[in-house]
């Protein structure tokens, strides 16, 4: 085998770990809220993350993978069950359908999203303002549990006027329905919103700040090392916030929207 042969195929095999460590992080999430769904479920509850992260993997890797990691349901007995002692996260009506933010700090749309390096995927957790198109809260981070999302939120509260309670929008994530972030948006007296059915175009200005951030300033790349993406996302924010006019606002910058009308 050539140099030449030996690393491409290295850099194949390391994609590939780097791939199924982020489809098992998603499986051990979602198996967190619904232990006992079958793999043909999850697979499909999961390819809209995979697809956004760039992964690609059919059912029989899949299936393989989670007989690897002690990931595959095993039959019970048939035996009679009268009670779900196992509740459900809490969920919540889509409020922002209709609403036409006149200010900033009325409603606030939220998501996460992937950043690929050949040390693993990070996690980067965005809260925009959806009239000045700022990027009020945000977090990158190695953990897909409901503390990077946490965290951004606490950025975006320790910024907000006093006196001022946005909608909160999200898709219905369970980072989002956690029992954790819900009691901090009721806490500071937010009302929640969330997709309800089309979640895609129900959280359409956060699906596209995550494609602005991705497309325009390039955290769609592979990055080396988790430390470059890290300070290539925190960049690529203030640039955006900073730097780029939004056609939305007659080619002005979010950050500067977003303080004078405030």
């Amino acid at each position: 085998m050539s140099r030449q042969n030996y690393y491409v195929a290295r850099r194949l095999r390391q994609r590939r770990q780097v791939d199924e460590a982020l489809i098992l992080e998603l499986v051990r999430r979602e198996r967190q809220v619904q232990p006992r769904l079958g793999g043909r479920k999850l697979l499909h509850l999961l390819h809209a993350d995979l697809t956004e992260a760039g992964v690609s993997v059919g059912r029989d890797r899949f299936f393989e993978l989670l007989a690897q990691h002690a990931l595959l349901v095993v039959p019970k007995p048939g035996t009679p069950h009268t009670t779900n002692s196992r509740h459900s996260l809490p969920v919540f009506h889509n409020l922002l359908a209709g609403m036409t933010p006149r200010a900033p700090n009325e409603a606030w749309v939220s998501d996460l999203t992937y950043i690929r390096t050949d040390e693993g995927f990070l996690y980067a957790a965005l809260i925009t303002d959806a009239y000045s198109r700022k990027i009020v809260g945000s977090h990158i981070g190695d953990s897909l549990e409901a503390e990077g999302c946490l965290l951004a939120l606490d950025q975006a509260l320790s910024e907000l006027p006093k006196g001022k309670q946005p909608l909160h929008h999200s898709d219905r994530g369970c980072q989002y329905c956690c029992h954790a972030y819900v009691e901090r948006l009721q806490a500071r007296g937010l009302a929640i919103s969330m997709t309800e059915s089309l979640h895609c175009y129900e959280n359409a200005m956060a699906e596209r700040v995550n494609g602005i951030l991705k497309q325009e300033y390039e955290m769609d790349r592979t990055f080396r090392t988790k430390a470059r993406a890290k300070a290539a996302f925190l960049q690529a924010v203030c640039l955006y916030n900073h730097r780029r006019p939004h056609l939305m606002l007659n080619y002005r910058f979010p950050a500067d929207v977003h303080a004078e009308a405030a």
